[in-house]
């Protein structure tokens, strides 16, 4: 759905697993839900995405479990799984079993990947960035195919979420495949990139409001809310970093209550 002023948007925070310890990590991710936060997220890389290269990390999915098995109310989900990571058909089997840990709470995040030190290191091939757009489009139907035919079925919704900008192959696919898009702002920006998406749905006969319009900030931005709302946002996901202080998503609590 489209966002609208009178429509009151959710609001997330991605915890980032790198310079931390597991204490911490979960501790937060209880008092952002005690908080009143609408979900949690984690993200999908093996190793430290800015400052010391080599400080403490941990890896996303088993992260996200045991998120997911101390909380009770928020979604979870990773912004974003790299398709590359894994067999299309173990993701869709590995993102069931989460969503059954987490009672139905699941959000299925996916990008084509981009971190080169994850690939290298672990012994993926890392390719292009066409040829890594065109693994996830192939990936998509594989994992909805997967996610139909699994016993026990997902408890919740499973809703499949594609993180990313790129006008001419990623929101195509969005349009296709996702019940959710995940970018980034400035809030000019990510006003464009929905209106592109609003073309590629236009484009395959797809109601655009299918789609919800999610977006990672800045804590700095968080003051920024009604911008990013007039922009198209539904959902406003804000990054944290040890130490995790909720006074930015407090403060987007609060403007989103008003």
């Amino acid at each position: 759905m489209s966002a609208s002023s009178d429509v009151r948007p959710s609001i997330g925070v991605q915890l980032h697993p790198q310079a931390t310890d597991m204490a911490s990590l979960l501790d937060v991710a209880r008092r952002a839900e005690d908080a009143g936060v609408d979900s949690v997220w984690t993200w999908d890389h093996f190793f430290p995405l800015y400052g010391d290269p080599d400080a403490t990390h941990f890896e996303g999915w088993t992260l996200l479990t045991a998120i997911a098995a101390v909380t009770e109310r928020v979604r979870v989900g990773h912004l974003v799984v790299c398709n590359s990571y894994r067999n299309p058909d173990l993701l869709a089997d590995m993102a069931r079993t989460l969503d059954h840990v987490a009672g139905g709470r699941f959000t299925l995040g996916l990008g084509s990947g981009w971190f080169e030190r994850d690939y290298t290191e672990y012994g993926f091939a890392f390719g292009t960035a066409p040829s890594r757009l065109r693994d996830l489009g192939a990936a998509l139907p594989r994992i909805r195919e997967r996610l139909a035919a699994l016993n026990p079925q997902p408890l919740g919704p499973l809703p499949l979420l594609i993180g990313g900008g790129g006008e001419k192959v990623t929101l195509r696919l969005v349009a296709e495949h996702a019940d959710a898009w995940n970018s980034f702002g400035p809030p000019e920006q990510f006003a464009h990139k929905g209106r592109v998406l609003d073309e590629w749905c236009e484009r395959i006969g797809r109601d655009p409001r299918e789609i919800e319009r999610t977006v990672l900030i800045e804590a700095e931005d968080a003051g920024r809310l009604d911008e990013y709302v007039a922009a198209g946002a539904e959902h406003v996901i804000v990054g944290l970093r040890d130490p995790f202080d909720l006074t930015p998503a407090l403060t987007l609590l609060e403007a989103a209550d008003r």
